[in-house]
């Protein structure tokens, strides 16, 4: 197992900054497209993130801890954040930012990690899940989505390439 949790909270408490770095002043060109109908644009990503830190890492943790395997932990809604109303995506980054660092606050007390990592809850489709393998696929999931949001915006230029489309590993399918 390559778990820690010190690693762990060193990409988690990365994302808001990558985002901000990396989105901040783009145009809307850049943060509205998507790769067609019924995928996400960088601005709806965040948008599920900042879901995400309000209804599934943290509360899914302190339902597992509190309730092991006697009640499935309540499902997440991957898409409750398309209904958000429309704000600045500076305005989004920041409550992104703000979630997460309640998010690793709250992480701190709620969690012993010398005993709590290998306890189990129920997952509505998986079954018996441990707390190490929700917080790991939090980690994961930052990933997924940081890479998600370059992917669509490289696929945005993938006519303008041209023939280098060959040497874009990110443009392959």
């Amino acid at each position: 197992m390559n778990f820690k949790l010190e690693e762990a909270v060193e990409v988690l408490e990365r994302t808001p900054r990558t985002l901000e770095t990396w989105l901040s002043g783009l145009s809307e060109g850049w943060l509205r497209s998507n790769e067609g109908e019924g995928t996400w644009s960088p601005v709806e990503v965040v948008d599920h993130l900042i879901e995400g830190e309000r209804t599934n890492w943290l509360p899914r943790l302190a339902f597992l801890l509190e309730e092991g395997e006697s009640k499935p932990f309540p499902p997440f809604d991957r898409f409750a954040h398309l209904g958000r109303g429309e704000q600045s995506l500076t305005r989004k980054l920041a409550e992104f930012q703000a979630a997460r660092a309640e998010s690793l606050a709250k992480l701190k007390t709620l969690l012993d990690p010398e005993r709590d990592l290998e306890r189990t809850g129920r997952h509505p489709s998986f079954g018996a899940v441990k707390a190490r393998e929700l917080l790991s696929t939090w980690v994961v999931h930052d990933l997924t989505h940081i890479a998600q949001i370059v992917r669509v915006m490289a696929e945005r230029y993938r006519a303008d390439v041209g023939p280098w489309t060959a040497f874009l590993g990110i443009l392959k399918k």
